[in-house]
């Protein structure tokens, strides 16, 4: 999202130059269209707060109005607020008339004077009126860097690869209260993008490929984050390419946009009510996503009635005056470059009625005095950063984010009575290797401590003896070592070097020497167990079939070492599921230009892609093995003739089938029959995770709103679901779905 912190206005305004920036006109006002489908979730009550309400002290600058009565302020405004909305808007409506125009303004844009404070970015305060400021600051993975150590979570892939909503607001809540702990109000996450394609540098920041999955964890995350802080999801939109981000154009049809890149926003905003939406640097159609009227007002603040602001990215997220501003841009981060005396200018000029300023200032009062900020500011309390607490969920996490990709004749887990030895092989092995570490890498963390790979093998083995050969290339005696141990982990995969913001991933494949490395290990030892650590998928064909099993274990967080080793010797089952596809061929994935300034984003990636094209993944979309195994039976759909506004509901039982006690995902897809339109193979429209003993069955239940099946039909502006048939398919992977039954929808 941002530069370094000591990048300033300077390089700001240069990096502008460079690629060009210049007022555009644009266009205001457009018919949004009418419906959207629900999110497929059941209801969740709004998190317990930690933030007590307390009256409003009364003054002579600031005074609180008699509330209107909550009858009058519209439901999505009581949805978004954390106290009685119709007082917050009372008291905004008392607010406004005090504050000068550039008062108004100076809310509007982030402290020009100064940098990160303390690592934390802020927008001024207006003491007069008893008006604090924001202070930001991003966390996709843990607090940023700059405010110095704090828990070091794996990141948000890994997290994807739960497949568990209830766990990620555990997580979010924790990086939220660190945030307030630091005296933050503005936790600058979570990352809701679609990954599109695997070499994307930000690929580790998000949570999958499936909009549906990641809608479902971006709003796990905002519901603890917004416990503590305001939450941010980002980046407002189709951002998926990190080394053209500043000028690509991404031209994208309708529904394809409708379907495939937003249904994950609007389930932070309606289901989550996040605080705050970050925009993207690049371009939508023509337009830089901070001047987007089709994004930001028609879509955003139209059809999904949003009641929160909108920040910029950081310098180059703003190109604009009043296209910008009339467009819906609240706030301008982290300097006034175009806003400031500029939106004051052109107030006067008469090019931004002040009215539109109003209402940004409305929303950006709002979510200061909905989460209190006025009453109940940040304290900063060191002893709840990095806490014990925080650490273990960290471990916890890990150990719920590796996936078992391989494991053949059933070499894992690893039998602490059985072996004698084992050796560490690899450039990774003793490596702190926990995600983007570059310049720009705003999700960078800066734990006290982390758990090498080789660390939490130590750490874990008991009796067994531990040798590590971290050097490439092999001498004589590593491998002698190698040939002569009882198993052989090789440790490989990527960097923050590698992968992060403003850098692409080059290769899908592993670096050349790492994988000659593994052949020479397979070579010697027929135990080889391959841990890879990475943001993304990783193509695995040129030495798959050699190796016994493969883990992948992202990266990690803090405590990955730990984790590794927990599922290595069996202490942990593994649960994970891939939340992306890892194909055979980057010719399977859809073009990755991340070069150009033009790109198009077609309807179908990832399994979709595969489904459409009758190709199969090397792991697919939903994978992952555990040590025990589990049988699927007994589909039952309550009714199998539905109409719009009802809901399907889908009952299977799952045996544990092995001798552990383990988690099990139970994924369910939905096929389209005889639709007016391209439809996908299958469609993700539910997941669950269920505990299970060995030799227990449960029924598992998963609820689809019938509306959460609908396309968008662009002739009507309209979401459509087609009077058609359908089937509903249940099963542990998007490629064995062993259970299925038709059903019907009539009167659409």
């Amino acid at each position: 999202m941002k530069r370094p912190l000591s990048w300033r206005v300077t390089g700001a305004l240069a990096l502008l130059m460079l690629i060009g920036c210049g007022e555009r006109d644009v266009q205001t006002n457009s018919q949004a269209p009418a419906g959207t489908p629900t999110t497929g979730l059941t209801a969740t009550p709004a998190p317990t707060d930690t933030l007590v309400p307390t009256a409003t002290p009364s003054s002579a600058a600031s005074p609180t109005p008699t509330p209107t009565g909550t009858a009058t302020v519209p439901l999505a405004t009581e949805q978004y607020c954390k106290i009685p909305a119709a007082a917050v808007e009372a008291r905004i409506d008392a607010l406004l008339p005090q504050m000068t125009l550039t008062e108004k303004v100076d809310q509007m844009h982030g402290r020009g004077d100064v940098g990160a404070i303390n690592g934390l970015w802020e927008t001024p305060d207006l003491d007069r009126l008893g008006i604090p400021g924001f202070h930001m600051v991003d966390g996709a993975r843990g607090v940023g860097r700059g405010t110095g150590h704090a828990t070091a979570f794996p990141v948000a892939m890994a997290r994807g690869a739960t497949w568990d909503p209830d766990l990620e607001e555990r997580v979010g809540e924790a990086i939220g209260q660190e945030v307030r702990a630091k005296g933050g109000s503005v936790l600058l996450a979570p990352v809701v993008a679609v990954l599109r394609h695997p070499l994307w540098g930000r690929a580790q920041e998000t949570y999958g490929e499936d909009p549906l999955a990641i809608g479902r964890m971006g709003v796990g995350f905002i519901h603890g984050a917004q416990q503590h802080v305001i939450a941010s999801a980002k980046h407002f939109a189709l951002n998926s390419i990190e080394d053209s981000r500043y000028r690509v154009n991404v031209t994208v049809d309708e529904r394809t946009l409708r379907e495939i890149y937003l249904p994950h926003f609007r389930m932070a905003v309606q289901d989550g009510h996040v605080g705050s939406i970050m925009s993207a640097y690049n371009l939508v159609n023509g337009q830089h996503c901070g001047e987007n009227v089709h994004l930001l007002h028609d879509i955003l603040k139209g059809d999904w009635d949003f009641q929160g602001f909108v920040e910029s990215d950081w310098y180059a997220g703003v190109r604009s005056t009043a296209p910008s501003a009339l467009a819906g841009l609240d706030i301008e981060m982290p300097t006034p470059i175009y806003y400031g005396n500029p939106l004051v200018a052109a107030v006067g000029a008469g090019s931004v009625p002040e009215a539109t300023i109003d209402a940004a200032v409305r929303r950006i009062l709002r979510a200061k005095l909905c989460f209190q900020l006025d009453t109940q500011p940040p304290v900063v309390d060191p002893t709840l950063v990095e806490s014990t607490a925080h650490t273990n969920l960290a471990l916890d996490v890990a150990r719920q984010a590796i996936v078992l990709l391989k494991n053949d004749g059933a070499v894992l887990p690893l039998d602490r009575s059985r072996r004698r030895s084992i050796v560490v092989v690899g450039p990774l092995t003793n490596v702190e290797n926990i995600g983007d570490s570059g310049l720009g890498g705003s999700s960078a963390v800066d734990p006290s401590y982390v758990v090498t790979a080789l660390q939490g093998i130590q750490n874990r083995a008991g009796q067994v003896a531990v040798t590590a050969v971290p050097d490439v290339p092999l001498s004589a005696s590593d491998r002698d070592v190698i040939a002569g141990a009882d198993a052989a982990v090789v440790v490989v995969g990527f960097t923050g070097k590698d992968e992060g913001e403003d850098n692409d991933r080059t290769l899908l494949s592993l670096p050349s020497d790492q994988e000659q490395l593994i052949a020479d290990v397979a070579g010697l030892n027929a135990t080889t167990i391959v841990v890879l650590e990475g943001g993304s998928a990783i193509t695995v064909e040129s030495w798959v079939s050699n190796v016994a099993a493969i883990m992948m274990a992202w990266y990690p967080g803090q405590e990955g070492g730990n984790a590794i080793a927990d599922v290595l010797f069996g202490d942990v089952n593994p649960s994970a599921k891939l939340p992306i596809t890892f194909v055979r061929s980057g010719d399977d994935l859809p073009p990755f230009p991340n070069h150009a300034s033009q790109v198009t984003y077609g309807y179908y990636h990832g399994y979709r892609l595969l489904d459409h094209n009758g190709v199969a993944a090397r792991f697919p979309f939903g994978f992952g093995l555990s040590y025990t195994t589990y049988h699927y039976a007994n589909l039952n759909v309550a009714s199998s003739s539905l109409f719009p506004g009802g809901t399907l509901h889908a009952m299977a039982d799952v045996t544990n089938t092995g001798g552990v006690a383990g988690d099990e995902i139970v994924q369910l897809y939905v096929g389209y029959h005889g639709s007016s339109v391209d439809r996908p193979v299958k469609d993700l429209r539910g997941f669950t995770k269920v505990h299970l003993e060995p030799g227990e069955t449960k029924t598992v239940a998963i609820d689809v709103p019938v509306q959460d099946l609908a396309f968008y039909d662009v002739s009507a502006s309209a979401w459509e679901v087609e009077p058609i048939a359908y089937t509903v398919y249940v099963g542990p992977s998007s490629a064995e779905l062993p259970l299925s039954a038709p059903f019907t929808v009539s009167g659409g």
